[in-house]
C-alpha cells in the first residue's frame, strides 16, 4: 500500500482543483435553463419533469419543499416544549428574538387550537414571519391563509414592543 507523507498537504489542491469550478460556474441562471410546468402537474427544467414533487417552480425560481414532520398524537406539553426551542432556534437573530418572546409570553396560555395555529406559522420561512408580524407586507404579501390569524395578530401586536423596552431574547425558564 502506497504512503504518502503530508498527504494532508495534498488535500486542499485536490480538493480545490475538483469543487473550484462548480463552485464558480452559474449554473442556474435563466439564460441556461428553462424553469415551467407540465400542465400545471409537474415542475420542469428545459421540458424535462423534475425528478421529484418536493422540487418545484416558483416565480421563476427552483425551490425545495419540504413538509412538515406529522405528530399525531403528540402531547400538549411535548408540543409546548418543541414549540417554544423552535422559537428560539430560527436561525435568523430577528425571527429568534421576536418568537422566543412571544413564546415565553403567551405559550402556556394558548389553547390547543392555537398551539397547532402557531405550529403551522412556524412551518413558514423565517424572513415571511418576520415580514408579517412586522406588517412590511410591500416586501412579502401577506397570503390569505394568514389573515384572520389570532396569532399572527398578537405576535403583530408584541413587535410594535409599544412599551418601548430593550428586547432581549427572555431566559429559560425551570420546570419544576
Amino acid at each position: 500500500m502506497l504512503q504518502l507523507k503530508n498527504s494532508r498537504l495534498l488535500v486542499k489542491p485536490i480538493a480545490r482543483a475538483i469543487f473550484s469550478p462548480i463552485t464558480t460556474t452559474r449554473l442556474f441562471t435563466t439564460t441556461h435553463f428553462q424553469l415551467g410546468t407540465d400542465n400545471g402537474t409537474h415542475s420542469t427544467i428545459n421540458g424535462q419533469q423534475l425528478p421529484s414533487k418536493n422540487l418545484v417552480e416558483e416565480n421563476g425560481e427552483l425551490k425545495i419543499k419540504v413538509a412538515p414532520i406529522p405528530r399525531p398524537n403528540e402531547p400538549i406539553e411535548n408540543k409546548r416544549r418543541r414549540l417554544l426551542y423552535q422559537s428560539r432556534k430560527r436561525g435568523i437573530l430577528e425571527s429568534d428574538l421576536l418568537l422566543s418572546r412571544f413564546a415565553d409570553k403567551y405559550l402556556d396560555k394558548l389553547t390547543l387550537e392555537q398551539l397547532n395555529e402557531y405550529d403551522h406559522l412556524l412551518d413558514e420561512p423565517d424572513w415571511d414571519i418576520y415580514y408579517w408580524a412586522t406588517k412590511n407586507f410591500d416586501v412579502t404579501p401577506l397570503p390569505d391563509k394568514w389573515k384572520d390569524s389570532s396569532i399572527l395578530k398578537l405576535l403583530q401586536q408584541m413587535s410594535e414592543n409599544s412599551d418601548k423596552e430593550i428586547l432581549r431574547m427572555p431566559e429559560l425558564k425551570s420546570k419544576e
